[in-house]
């Protein structure tokens, strides 16, 4: 989509064009800015659906609640109309069944018309035949990872001129077809970027400086890239690989770094595999990891949502989320790997089956560098201290409710309702998690309680342990304190060479 950049950045290669077979669209743009985007895609719906010809309509959301509500919306509004054409309402996005995600292919029966709702998936992954009219929104769910806090953000952001032309495109697939944009022409020319910001620009790159490593790239941050990331994210990376190991001192890959580059995966989840070994527990270290490496396996459907979080508890580890997936796949092993099994448990059978294949693949890596398989059995603490050894740099202390306080950054987290922890009734004190998500609020996603003493031995360069007087048993209460005189003097060893002044890498707008 973006050739021209290419070619430039590989000294004039050549470009080669393949035409596409596309009908005119009429572009029409909203006369004024709408304050309501929802509202006006359902106005805009009805008004197509009462008024124009036939074909289909793609309407283009952010999310799955957007999505929900704008069907909603319109199969009330519909109601109240008299006597309106027949009209088909079908919902798309990621975490829907694969077959109810297959229905927007069926043809509608004669004289229906089929409005489909769709996230950007509907903008270059898949074709529906017979779409004639495009209601776009302006906007899309952007993943961006915030460095300082080592937290990947989903924001709904205005999509880029690009985007809107790829979504008008959509329209004129079968035959000529009309695109109405839910913003004015003035903010498409002058608010909207030309391009999406590079992903390598708003994700974590903790796997990206290893792989560079490993290729014998010493400095960094005067690295050539096509698009450079933020210096604040290279260095983040660099420090977080320092304090899980793969790198030493002086930002050379360490042996264990160099074992971790074998694993095509995030640094922790590779260290969690390598150091399972010792622990004993790599074939339950196996299955985690690949469940992790997949989108949820819980499905919840809006009108039957009780039911589903009643089958989720069934399968709840108290103190591990990360427990909670290995019980998940063991259960769905123990049947059979069937799919009949996974929809009656409100389970999704094509992310599990995926989770299976990664764990295959995993497998045959372990293998090619001869390391031991191993089973822990129902000791289920070994495996809490080997996830530990991966994550003692994201822990959290308990502070109030469902809050935690990060050991790291002295941020308040919060417990996400979906968690086997929330709503125990008492909270672990110190707890470790896989990754931070701010949505609503700033939420741990999958959490695993662990002993304060743990955090002690594995992150040595991070805590230490603090006796604070006795508690009314004479017990000693134990905290764990984070020594920041190591991060500092990690981050001064680990920003290498850094750039002058006017040669550092630009700053994501």
């Amino acid at each position: 989509m973006n050739a021209e950049r290419f070619s430039k950045f590989y000294g004039g290669a050549p470009e080669f064009f393949i035409p596409g077979r596309t009908f005119p669209v009429d572009i029409q743009f909203s006369r004024s800015p709408c304050e309501d985007y929802v509202d006006s895609a359902v106005k805009q719906v009805l008004a197509i659906h009462v008024s124009q010809g036939a074909g289909d309509i793609l309407v283009f959301m952010t999310g799955q609640e957007d999505i929900e509500i704008t069907c909603e919306l319109v199969a009330e509004r519909l109601k109240l109309l008299n006597d309106p054409p027949k009209l088909s309402i079908l919902p798309i996005y990621s975490q829907m069944p694969a077959d109810l995600q297959a229905k927007i292919f069926e043809r509608a029966a004669p004289g229906v018309r089929k409005v489909i709702v769709a996230t950007n998936i509907a903008e270059t992954s898949l074709t529906v035949d017979g779409i004639m009219y495009v209601v776009d929104a302006g906007f899309s769910k952007l993943k961006v990872y915030n460095p300082r806090m080592g937290m990947d953000t989903l924001q709904i952001t205005p999509i880029s001129q690009a985007n809107a032309s790829q979504r008008a495109g959509r329209a004129g697939r079968t035959g000529p077809g009309k695109c109405f944009h839910l913003y004015t022409e003035r903010a498409f020319r002058d608010e909207f970027y030309i391009q999406t910001i590079p992903e390598i620009q708003r994700t974590n790159l903790a796997n990206t400086v290893l792989l560079l490593k490993s290729l014998g790239v010493k400095d960094l941050l005067d690295f050539d890239f096509m698009d450079p990331p933020p210096q604040d994210t290279i260095t983040t990376s660099l420090f977080d690989l320092w304090a899980l190991g793969a790198l030493d001192n002086i930002g050379d890959l360490t042996p264990l770094g160099k074992t971790m580059t074998a694993f095509p995966m995030d640094p922790s989840l590779a260290k969690l595999i390598i150091t399972s070994e010792d622990y004993g527990c790599s074939e339950e270290m196996l299955t985690i990891v690949s469940m992790l490496s997949v989108p949820s396996v819980f499905y919840r459907p809006k009108e039957r949502q009780e039911e589903s979080d009643a089958a989720r508890e069934k399968f709840f580890v108290p103190e591990s989320d990360h427990l909670t997936l290995l019980h998940v796949y063991t259960q769905w092993k123990i049947n059979g790997y069937s799919d009949g099994w996974c929809i009656k448990h409100f389970l999704h059978p094509k992310a599990l089956r995926r989770a299976k294949e990664i764990r295959d693949q995993l497998q045959d890596i372990m293998k090619m560098h001869k390391m031991q398989f191993t089973s822990c059995g129902t000791d289920w603490d070994v495996i809490r201290k080997c996830i530990c050894s991966g994550y003692y740099h994201q822990a959290a202390k308990v502070k109030g409710i469902g809050e935690y306080i990060n050991l790291r950054t002295s941020v308040t987290i919060q417990l996400h309702p979906t968690s086997a922890l929330y709503g125990l009734g008492y909270l672990p004190d110190y707890v470790i998690y896989h990754e931070l998500i701010l949505t609503s609020k700033e939420y741990m996603s999958c959490v695993t309680s662990v002993d304060p003493h743990w955090l002690a031995d594995l992150g040595a360069v991070f805590y230490s342990v603090k006796e604070k007087g006795y508690s009314a048993r004479d017990k000693r209460v134990t905290e764990i304190e984070f020594n920041r005189k190591a991060e500092l003097e990690a981050q001064l060893e680990t920003q290498i060479n850094p750039p002058a002044q006017d040669q550092q890498a630009p700053r994501n707008p």
